[in-house]
């Protein structure tokens, strides 16, 4: 038998890139991963396209690799993910040496495409083909289940692609297309062979994840607080969580099950951007500020002890000082626990590139004003949790000896210093010191 061939992959951005990552190992049969470029058959950039400057990383990235392609001729180097998406041929004209170029709707067919590549030739796909990815992927469970290696205790699931809210700043539905949710009965197999391989706790993904609206078992359509109904019973499996919502869709049940399931953790990344009305509308974002603090409220009345994460763009186009005041007043009412933040830069066909830019200066300033009101604000959060007790899944050893590290129901990472600790172990713990991004504990 021949010796696998090897398969560095590098993956830039969100969970949902993980996640896709680890379906693309999967599908490359013949392939097994390494931890280096320097001995790949195959390398593979699994590209993001939300940051700014996010095509010309890539290419720099690339240029790293010609002198390995120069010493290895069989090298094939592919670029897959939104980038890939984005600008097609563009990277094949740019980088000659790119054998593959995969977009996220097409990477079921890399097996082809890779085989093309080995043949000789350039291999394109960024297509949005109507059959969907998930039905051609090696299954995970079940009958005709690809052997897969056991793996850690946690684990991302896709269970919907794309957006339809087209915001003013958003490359999302140009790159990943039209909102597309997988039908339970897959969902649930995928997550029952993923906690036979060891995995205790799973994170539901997708761009509008709680817009989930994927065929039923019982023949209808179910939301997503069905579907997480459902995943609560499979034995086994501790712990739900799912990211990324638009607050346009926390329906009635998806609040209630905050309450009502235990297996649900309380945490929810719930993006708002701006507090501004006048920019929220400018954005295409189709809620209210007062609509936003509203669901907020009800939120908290069905789960009070929830820790409630965002997203925040400043100095979107035509943001004025007084719309980012209305910023800062919205952050001070929600008090947010985590927080991602960013300044906004332009994504080329998306309706915001075209408007006027907010003065960079301004916008830095804004960012910094904003940012530590959001570390004020988790930090005091972090520093309320010393005396409590949480309950940590144990994901990976500390530095120390004797150390490990994990997560709390509140995603805050938590170390503790004891013997008998196992990587997968959920244990009660009294957290007893704060620190700039973690909790330090002993076990109760």
């Amino acid at each position: 038998m021949a010796a696998p061939k090897k398969l560095y992959i590098k993956t830039y951005g969100c969970q949902m890139n993980v996640y896709d990552s680890e379906r693309m190992a999967e599908a490359l049969e013949g392939y097994e991963e390494t931890s280096t470029p320097d001995d790949a058959d195959m390398i593979l950039l699994n590209t993001c396209h939300i940051r700014e400057k996010a095509a010309e990383k890539i290419y720099s990235e690339l240029g790293r690799y010609k002198h390995l392609k120069a010493e290895n001729p069989d090298l094939k180097i592919g670029v897959a993910g939104c980038v890939a998406q984005a600008e097609g041929k563009e990277i094949m004209r740019r980088q000659p040496m790119v054998d593959l170029v995969v977009g996220p709707q097409s990477y079921h067919r890399l097996p082809e495409l890779e085989a093309k590549a080995r043949g000789g030739e350039k291999a394109l796909d960024t297509d949005f083909p109507e059959e969907m990815k998930f039905d051609h992927l090696p299954k995970r469970a079940g009958l005709g289940a690809k052997k897969l290696p056991k793996r850690g205790p946690t684990a991302f699931l896709t269970v919907q692609e794309g957006c339809d809210k087209f915001c003013a700043f958003c490359v999302v539905p140009y790159t990943r297309g039209a909102e597309v949710s997988r039908p339970a009965a897959r969902v649930l197999e995928e997550a029952r062979g993923l906690v036979e391989r060891g995995v205790r706790e799973i994170t539901l993904l997708g761009q509008n994840v709680n817009a989930y609206h994927g065929a039923g078992e019982d023949g209808g359509d179910w939301s997503l607080a069905r579907l997480i109904w459902a995943l609560d019973k499979i034995d086994g499996l501790e712990r739900i969580r799912f990211t990324t919502s638009h607050p346009n869709d926390m329906s009635e049940d998806l609040i209630a099950a905050h309450g009502d399931c235990a297996k649900l953790m309380p945490y929810l990344h719930l993006p708002v951007q701006s507090g501004s009305d006048r920019v929220l509308k400018k954005m295409n974002r189709k809620h209210t500020a007062e609509q936003y603090i509203r669901l907020i409220e009800r939120i908290r009345a069905a789960r009070p002890d929830i820790l409630i994460s965002g997203d925040f763009i400043v100095g979107f186009p035509g943001e004025s000082d007084a719309d980012f005041e209305d910023t800062m007043s919205l952050v001070r009412e929600v008090r947010y626990g985590q927080c991602y933040s960013f300044k906004y830069s332009p994504r080329p066909g998306t309706p915001a590139a075209e408007r006027e830019m907010v003065d960079t200066g301004v916008a830095s300033e804004r960012l910094t004003r904003l940012q530590t009101l959001l570390t004020e604000q988790q930090r005091a959060i972090q520093d309320d949790m010393v005396g409590c007790e949480v309950k940590v899944l144990f994901e990976r050893k500390g530095r120390l000896d004797d150390q490990m590290v994990g997560k709390s129901e509140y995603l805050h990472a938590v170390h503790v210093t004891a013997e008998g600790v196992a990587m997968g172990d959920l244990r009660r713990v009294r957290i007893t010191e704060s620190g700039p991004n973690s909790l330090g504990g002993v076990l109760a």
